[in-house]
């Protein structure tokens, strides 16, 4: 089993050559913004040039959305980069990570040697973090990954939280990453991107590829204090962050009509896709959505055919991916078991062919 393998596999060759049903990869159901599209198009005879090694109009788009400083944020090839220059970078001696949860964040931890301890969290209690005992633990750590929304299980962090976290342990660095965030009607109650510059230990990560459905063109960027900005400046590639992206980020952060548009049709569609499954009466537990992808525990659930009794998320996503549909198999998640898969929240047309598909594969209670 490959422990950091990731959705949005397109590329393998699908059942009769077909185009894949991609529910493993949670992007944009609404796909590329059309002024998003357009710059690029615009854009191209400009290749021939170096992106500005300083980012600064696409600082400046940043800084004007979030309401926050040029002078904290460094811009990134998606927010994965961070993980790894920051670890490079910091070069932490132990570091925490609740799970289940992304598996970049220990991947980049353990690429710099650093010992990793997990923070579980339990099914039982639908993975919800044990927020008082990480404020006992997290001061013997170097660093803590938090993801909030957290991935796969969706789960959020109030900032009051994050903040008291920061304040219990100051020589800890606190990493939250919030690259689901914007999906929200409203993120105030658990954002902290606007308490970097009075918490040193806090650095937020974001990404831009997720909500603008540019996961090919790569773009993130990351708020911490300006010490730690210069620092990463001076690790990173000059170039990380190309052209085209530049002006895709400049653009996409203008697109008020199409953020508004995204956020309230995932609010709707996750709840219609999330019901929608729990009213098949296969047996599966959907774990409650918050941004755009479901959790879903088939441990209850009985596949049909040759699957049999087998109830691993291996065979079900073996099942759909008989049927042209790719769904994330989250068995390489540290702590949570081979039962759970997830599931993007796509397109209304694309989320009822799903559930058709669901009733075939798994009979019913």
């Amino acid at each position: 089993m490959n422990r950091f393998v990731h959705g949005g596999n397109i590329y393998e060759a699908s059942p009769e050559g077909k185009k894949w049903l991609d529910f493993s990869a949670n992007i944009n159901p609404l796909g590329l913004c059309a002024s998003v599209k357009n710059i690029i198009s615009e854009s191209i005879e400009e290749i021939v040039h170096y992106p500005d090694p300083s980012g600064r109009e696409l600082k400046e788009a940043i800084s004007v959305h979030y309401g926050v400083s040029s002078s904290e944020i460094v811009l990134g090839n998606g927010a994965a980069e961070f993980f790894y220059v920051l670890m490079h970078s910091v070069k932490p001696k132990r570091i925490l990570i609740p799970v289940p949860s992304f598996s970049e964040y220990e991947r980049a931890s353990i690429s710099t040697g650093a010992a990793v301890d997990y923070f579980q969290m339990l099914p039982e209690d639908n993975f919800r973090l044990s927020e008082e005992m990480l404020i006992k633990t997290a001061k013997e750590y170097d660093v803590v990954f938090l993801g909030n929304p957290n991935n796969p299980t969706g789960c959020l962090l109030k900032k009051e939280f994050i903040l008291r976290l920061a304040d219990s342990a100051p020589k800890t660095m606190i990493i939250v990453d919030e690259s689901f965030l914007d999906f929200l009607l409203s993120d105030d109650p658990y954002s902290v991107r606007k308490m970097v510059s009075q918490q040193n230990n806090l650095v937020v990560l974001a990404s831009l590829t997720k909500f603008y459905a540019i996961p090919g063109l790569r773009l993130g960027f990351g708020l911490m204090n300006e010490n730690l900005v210069h620092e990463l400046d001076m690790q990173k590639d000059p170039w990380n962050v190309n052209l085209l992206a530049h002006k895709a980020g400049i653009a996409a952060l203008a697109a008020s009509e199409y953020q508004e548009a995204t956020r309230a049709f995932v609010a709707e569609e996750k709840d219609y896709l999330s019901n929608s499954l729990k009213e098949l009466n296969i047996g599966v537990k959907i774990f409650t959505p918050t941004v755009n992808f479901i959790l879903m525990d088939i441990s209850g659930c009985r596949l049909k055919g040759r699957y049999g009794e087998c109830l691993e998320a291996a065979s079900a996503a073996a099942a759909y991916r008989e049927k042209g549909v790719l769904v994330r198999n989250c068995d390489n998640y540290p702590m949570l078991g081979n039962t759970y898969i997830r599931i993007a929240v796509r397109t209304r047309e694309e989320n009822n062919k799903f559930l058709e598909i669901t009733k075939e594969i798994f009979a019913g209670k």
